[in-house]
Parts: C-alpha cells; structure tokens; sequence
C-alpha cells in the first residue's frame, strides 16, 4: 500500500490491517467454482456493489449467491466481507467462520474473522484462530490483530521481529507506531508515526488513537479501522445457517456412523445358546448300554460346535457333562453352562455398546492447510475439550478441490462415544464430523501422517 493513500489504507486517516477495505471488497480470485449461474451471478453483482460502496445490494447479491450455492467457501468469504462492510458484524463473523469451515484458506478470511469477533468483544475467539494462523499472516497484519484483540504485547513483539528482519516499509511502520498505542506507549507511538505521517498531521494521528484507546472502545477502534459504521445486527439469517446443508461426505460419514454393531455380536450369542440347552441330549447317549453305533456319531459334532462356539469355559462344563451318573440327566451341569453363557452375553453386549473397545470410530475436529497449524490446534482442542484427554491424536492428509489440507481427529471412539463426541462439539459452536475407521472421509491420501498418543 502506498503511505500516500487518503482512504482505508495502513497510514489514513487510521492505520489499517492490509485487509481494511480490501477486506471488504475482496476479490477472491480462488473463488472460481463450478456453480450454477444463478450464484454465479449473484456473486459478481454482489462484487460490483462492493466496490461501489452499495452494501445493501452487496449484502441482498451475496445471500442470494450463498442460497443458490451454500457450500461454497468464497460465497461465504464474500457474504461475511458484505456484513462487514456495513456494520454486521456479528453477521460477518458467522459468514467467515463458515467459510474457513469448508476450506477457505485465504488469510485474509482469517483477518476478516478476527476483527469482525474483537469488535464483538470475543477476544479469545480471535486470538485462538490467528494462534492457528499465525505462519500464514503478514506479520505487519497479525502483530496488529494481536493488539486490536488486547495482546499489544505480543502485537509489539511481532511486528519488531518484522521490521528487524527487514521488512521496512510505511504500512509495517505504521501499523507498529498504532500497536504502540494500542500498548499505551505513546512516545514509541510517535516517533514511529512520524516516519511516515507528515509533521502538521502528527498530532491529529495521535490524538485519534487516543479518542479510541480505553479498553471498552473495542468496537470503535474496529469500526475505526474499517471506517464503517456499526449497526445493531441480530446475527446471519436462520435459513443461510451452514448446519443446515450437510455435505454429501458429512451424511456419509454419519451415516455410516449409525450402522448397528451389536448386531452381528447378538448372532453369534443365539448359536452359543442353541447348543448348551441340547446338552442333556448329550449325556443321555452316555446312558445307554448297548454299543449303538450312532451314540458316537451323535455326541461328537456336538462336542466340536459347543467347544468352538464358546471356546474356553464350556469345554470344562461338557467334561462334567460327560462325567455324569446315569441316573441324572445331567440337570446341574445345564444349569452351570447356562449362568456362564449368560454372564458372558452380558459381558459381550457391553464391551460391543459400552463402546471404546473396539476403536471403531474417529471425531474429525478440524483441518488446516498446514502440519504446523493442524498440530497447534490440537493443544487448542484439548484445551477446549477436556474429553479428548483419553483419546489419541490422529492427523491425516487429504486433496479436496485440488488443494492440500491436514485433517485433525481424535481416535479411539466406538460409534456412540463418538456421535456424544461430536454432539458435544457442535453445541460449543464448532464443526464436527463421526466417521468409521473402516469408512476414510473423502479425499484422504497416504494414510496417516502423523500420530502421537494423548
């Protein structure tokens, strides 16, 4: 950006992330789908009004391109730019998170997020995506967004590194002198200002930020930035709610996710139970005298199906079986197989339903488009959900839409757990997917890439 540039850029009249109003009017170059016209359309009238400062029409464009084609990531960037551009900025936030959910890796989504949430005072939501983020973001944007969002120490502390490396230029000097501000170190402020603001405009620069500089000023120093005005803004339409266009790979999964596993389990406990009720049949053999030739025959694969079906604790019953006196049917020995088929029924049923036993399932968590950024933000899971403290991380690679992302999931689920899981996840406000081991969500390549237990 040029230092002599009057409107929404880093120096004038307040210092601006690089995304400030190309922020608003960003043109998403890799946005480019194969969507019907009808979103195609209304995507470029959405673009036009932008930059036309029209931002109602901008805002109409854009919802009616997110309806026509709702899973479209750029749709959702542009829509959250339209919010953002006339105020909504709870709106706007939602529209950017939703994009970054389905693969919008473009940082300045990211940017945009950050700002549309420090405007609504939820600083921590800020700081944890940039955290995500942070090696993918101009230093000069980043150490800014860290003051903007209360950190100005931080903010200071990468932006120097930045300048030291190298990189000196106005928007990295400005945007340094504003997080000097922002940290209450007026004086630094100064002198950094004045490397690129002239001198009969200094004092107006630093009396500006002063105007916005108690921490209650959160949205104002926003709103500042962007030179927008905010609106009361009772957040994005109900209907253009992402959760309410599942993707064809989300209902797979869940799908999938739902396939009983008892089932076969419960098959295999009636064939155990058919053979020990016919065990009396096979101690009344015993009690015939006569060498009939078909008493062998008969107790033999009877002894084979009942040894392999209950495999260890029947074969000791059947020995007693065998063992008793003619006069009694063997009534006790019935009994003893029957309490220990029953018990391990149980037993069965549990470990197929109690649900961790079998590691059947996964909880994808998130994805990023680097290792880095995948692995930072499991610390961030694991904080935010102590229930993962049991699970193991699980980190795998995929190509969707000829990109490569890095998906993050915890392992170790069965089929409930990990739907409770999920479930659990969605409530606090985030995306989540439960999908089989047996089943791989799309677009998954080389197996895993990384693993590292709890």
């Amino acid at each position: 950006m040029s230092a002599t540039t009057k409107t929404k850029q880093v120096i004038a009249p307040k210092v601006a992330l690089a995304v400030t109003t190309a922020l608003a009017s960003v043109a998403l170059a890799g946005c480019t789908t194969s969507a019907a016209p009808r979103a195609e359309t209304s995507f470029d009238k959405a673009q036009t009004a932008l930059a036309q400062g029209k931002v109602d029409k901008a805002v109409m464009h854009a919802e009616a391109a997110v309806l026509a084609d709702p899973r479209n990531a750029g749709y959702r960037a542009m829509l959250g730019a339209a919010y953002l551009e006339s105020g909504r900025f709870n709106s706007a936030a939602t529209s950017f998170d939703d994009a970054l959910a389905l693969g919008d890796s473009d940082p300045r989504t990211v940017l945009s997020f950050a700002l549309a949430k420090i405007a609504l005072g939820d600083n921590a939501a800020a700081i944890e995506k940039l955290d995500l983020w942070q090696n993918d973001i101009d230093p000069a944007d980043l150490g800014l967004a860290f003051a903007l969002a209360g950190d100005a120490d931080r903010g200071v502390h990468v932006i120097g590194n930045a300048l030291r490396a190298g990189q000196n230029n106005a928007k990295v000097r400005q945007n340094l002198a504003y997080t000097y501000a922002l940290q209450g170190n007026w004086r630094g402020a100064r002198v950094m200002a004045a490397e690129d603001v002239p001198a009969n405009e200094l004092d107006a620069r630093i009396s500006d930020w002063a105007h916005m500089a108690k921490p209650e000023d959160y949205q104002r120093r926003v709103a500042g930035l962007l030179q927008v005005d905010p609106v009361y803004d009772a957040g994005q339409p109900v209907h253009l709610a992402l959760n309410n266009f599942p993707s064809q790979d989300m209902m797979v999964a869940e799908a999938a996710a739902q396939m009983p596993v008892a089932e076969p389990v419960e098959s295999v406990e009636l064939a155990v139970a058919q053979p020990v009720e016919v065990a009396p049949v096979v101690a009344t053999p015993v009690a015939v005298a006569s060498p009939a030739p078909t008493a062998a025959p008969v107790s033999r694969p009877q002894r084979r199906y009942v040894a392999n079906a209950v495999v260890q604790s029947l074969p000791v019953n059947y020995s007693v079986a065998t063992k008793a006196p003619v006069s009694r049917p063997a009534a006790a020995p019935v009994s003893r197989p029957a309490s220990r088929v029953a018990a391990n029924s149980s037993q069965r049923r549990m470990a197929s339903t109690s649900d961790r036993a079998n590691d059947s399932h996964l909880v994808q968590l998130g994805s990023f488009q680097s290792k880095d950024s995948a692995e930072r933000a499991w610390s961030i899971y694991m904080k935010r959900y102590p229930q993962l403290g049991k699970q193991n991380r699980v980190i795998t690679q995929a190509q969707v839409g000829g990109k490569t992302y890095y998906r993050v999931a915890a392992s170790g689920f069965g089929s409930n757990s990990a739907q409770a899981m999920c479930s659990t996840v969605k409530a606090s406000g985030n995306g989540c997917i439960a999908y089989a081991k047996s089943s791989p969500l799309p677009g998954a390549v080389g197996g895993r890439v990384r693993v590292a237990s709890r």
